[in-house]
């Protein structure tokens, strides 16, 4: 027994039109090309047509139609009916929207591409990840150094939100993409490796420190006017780093960075800047730079990051390993040991002098 006919109550901007007698099992197609005879829709060339019923579509053009092949082109080879079997039809009748769009516009819009800074409900991925070994590997230091020590680690990287400090996309500061990529290049630092390995660290999170953080003006102010450059929370459970310049056009120095961040994973042991704190921070220092001095010294290219150059060159901190900065004719393989570990004490004791 075929189902008792249905009443369908169309609306298109603004307008209504009723069809009545309407078989229960009229398909898509169908359907589509009678909205259309329904209104007076004028030139259609380039339009794209659909139609909803309770929030869903029913039919729709797979490609632009024209006035005269309006009801040949609708969903030629979409025959099924507009009204499968289980949707129940209200006894007033089907209330259904008529949609129009160009075409030329849905091209334009599947041509973008999406926004990068923007994650869908159905994508799971954190903006801050975890481990390393998640991510395509960096080969910035080189193809042997490209993940932290599985156990002694940064656990997390948080950069810092370009609209939290005040920023708009197209501004000279740099992008928060390529804060995240620079604290990716310290973590995976060699010789930051080798300190958190060594010294059997663990920090949960290694973040941006806000520009214009209100916390870190309170600190300024009360440090006798002298910038801050970092804090440590909690005694390593979040290291900040403030990895912009003051204009916020650009990235501070990255010897500078890795000199903050030491000092910051210095205070995991001591929290005033006493004698057992600059002891500490030194022999960290010594660490650091003798990691990159060995490195120089490896056979089979180690020692060598982007572009062939050095890892020591890539951290600034040639001329703190060697005594003529690498620029002598005599080569890095000449030096010894010996020269090259008394040259970085004497480096790391003027930069005390320095700081302290």
């Amino acid at each position: 027994m075929d189902a008792a006919p249905i009443t369908i109550k169309l609306s298109y901007k603004g307008k209504s039109a009723t069809l009545t007698d309407i078989p229960r099992r009229i398909s898509s197609r169908d359907l589509l090309a009678m909205a259309r005879s329904s209104f007076p829709l004028g030139d259609v060339d380039g339009t794209l047509f659909k139609l909803l019923f309770k929030g869903k579509i029913i039919a729709q053009d797979d490609a632009a139609v024209t006035t005269t092949n309006a009801s040949t082109n609708a969903n030629n080879d979409d025959p099924q009916p507009a009204f499968p079997e289980g949707i129940t039809i209200p006894n007033g009748g089907a209330k259904v929207i008529l949609m129009a769009t160009s075409s030329q516009r849905v091209q334009t819009l599947n041509s973008l591409r999406s926004d990068p800074t923007l994650r869908g409900f159905d994508d799971p991925t954190p903006t801050t990840s975890t481990a390393a070994a998640t991510r395509p590997p960096h080969n910035y230091w080189g193809p042997l150094h490209t993940a932290q020590n599985p156990t002694h680690k940064f656990r997390t990287l948080a950069e810092c939100p370009i609209a939290s400090f005040g920023t708009r996309p197209g501004s000279s500061t740099p992008h928060a993409f390529e804060a995240r990529r620079l604290l990716e290049r310290m973590v995976l630092d060699p010789g930051i490796v080798a300190i958190l390995t060594s010294r059997k660290l663990f920090v949960n999170t290694l973040g941006e420190m806000d520009p214009i953080d209100d916390r870190v003006m309170l600190k300024t102010q009360h440090g006798g006017g002298k910038c801050l450059l970092g804090y440590n929370t909690n005694r390593g459970l979040r290291i900040d780093v403030k990895l912009r310049t003051e204009d916020l056009r650009g990235f501070r120095p990255y010897e500078e960075l890795i000199g903050t961040l030491i000092h910051e994973l210095s205070h995991n042991w001591v929290g005033e800047h006493d004698v057992l704190f600059w002891t500490n921070y030194g022999q960290m220092r010594v660490e650091y730079l003798w990691r990159h001095g060995c490195l120089m010294k490896m056979m089979g290219g180690g020692g060598r990051g982007e572009g062939g150059r050095w890892t020591a060159d890539l951290a600034g901190v040639l001329d703190m390993i060697l005594p003529d900065g690498g620029k002598s004719v005599k080569g890095v393989v000449s030096y010894d040991e010996t020269e090259i570990m008394n040259h970085i004490c004497r480096s790391v004791i003027a930069e005390l002098a320095r700081e302290m």
